[in-house]
């Protein structure tokens, strides 16, 4: 069958389902990652100039690759199986593009081979099998997805520690969890060969988490992506939490709020901020209304940009279940929490989540009196 996305037509095998989490060759869930991507590049060149070559690292159908070609991207495309070659080939010849070739081998003996300006990782499962390749080789910008978020979130424990390095905890804030974690790996991976990373986008979306990397090559850039890294202490019982910046734990014994001991420690996890507001509003800017997830797309860049830097957000809708509150709308919330001094804003989490630089117990005190 053929379908058309971003202005490109595709061939893919087979029907397509909605509501499939995964395909090998083409997933329709996946156009809004696939459109922010579009996005990025555009906004990326217009920052560095002379990034022209791009690695579509895992092509299947070839359709971000095809994308990026007819955005005037120098493309290479690669894939271990040999049908998602044929078939990657047979979409560039579709859409007449010769800026772009295909490579039916594996990727990190490419990766290793080969200087690219723009490395996309977007495997099935954990990136980071590629992601030493990747950051040994590459100029300026790594574009990675990772859609085992049970493991980054702390609900596959086991498989977390191994694929990332990490102590995740599953929490209420699992999902932003599963963010710092991807990026808490990556920069370390990074690090190992001198590379310093600074997310300049980041969104955990549906199944998946979703970062942009630009890269610094010095030694330097690299100790200070460390920096971004540390621990984070969480309470079972009224669940607050607090962070640590620094690669040894030092975790609270008892909650400063509630005197429990019953303490989760997360970590390490990367604490800085993971995302650059003006170049989200620049990608924003780079949407046009012909992209198939537009409105969802920019209204996500919005809401990201607006976020606070705080890590960890909070969801209404437990915090008010845990002190046995009714919930109010997520608006008067908010506000009670800024009349009260602190700063507070929605995330793009869900509906019920927000981040506030308040504690636990501030935020009850502050919003307490509007939820009985």
């Amino acid at each position: 069958m053929r379908v058309t996305e971003g202005g490109v037509e595709l061939e893919v095998p087979g029907e397509q389902t909605e509501g499939i989490e995964e395909s090998v060759f083409y997933n329709p869930r996946q156009e809004l990652n696939r459109d922010l991507t579009i996005a990025t590049l555009r906004a990326f060149r217009k920052c560095e100039g002379r990034a022209g070559s791009y690695l579509d690292a895992m092509a299947a159908s070839g359709i971000r690759g095809v994308r990026a070609a007819a955005d005037d991207w120098r493309v290479t495309c690669c894939d271990v199986n040999e049908e998602a070659v044929d078939l990657a080939r047979r979409n560039l010849e579709r859409n007449g593009i010769e800026n772009a070739s295909v490579e039916h081998r594996n990727v990190n003996a490419l990766m290793h081979e080969n200087m690219f300006d723009v490395i996309d990782l977007d495997p099935y499962g954990t990136p980071m099998p590629f992601a030493d390749a990747a950051f040994s080789r590459c100029r300026d910008l790594v574009c990675v997805t990772a859609t085992d978020t049970a493991p980054l979130c702390g609900a596959h424990f086991n498989s977390g520690v191994r694929s990332y390095g990490a102590h995740p905890q599953n929490t209420e804030y699992h999902t932003e969890m599963g963010v710092r974690i991807l990026l808490s790996a990556l920069a370390r991976s990074a690090a190992r060969f001198d590379v310093g990373i600074e997310p300049i986008l980041t969104h955990a979306t549906s199944h998946y988490v979703r970062t942009y990397l630009e890269l610094d090559r010095k030694a330097t850039a690299a100790d200070a992506s460390l920096e971004q890294l540390g621990h984070l202490s969480h309470c079972e019982d009224c669940l607050h939490r607090e962070t640590e910046f620094g690669l040894v734990a030092d975790p609270l014994d008892v909650c400063p709020n509630c005197g429990s001991e019953r303490l989760l420690v997360a970590g390490p996890v990367w604490l800085g901020p993971y995302r650059d507001r003006e170049f989200v509003a620049a990608v924003r800017e780079e949407i046009p209304y012909t992209f198939g997830t537009a409105p969802k797309a920019r209204e996500l860049l919005e809401t990201i940009a607006a976020e606070l830097d705080e890590p960890m957000y909070y969801d209404q809708h437990k915090l008010c279940k845990n002190w046995g509150l009714p919930a109010n709308a997520m608006d008067e919330f908010l506000a009670d929490l800024r009349a009260a001094g602190y700063d507070a804003s929605e995330s793009h989490y869900g509906g019920t989540t927000f981040k506030s630089d308040a504690s636990v117990g501030e935020i009850r005190a502050a919003t307490e009196d509007n939820l009985v």
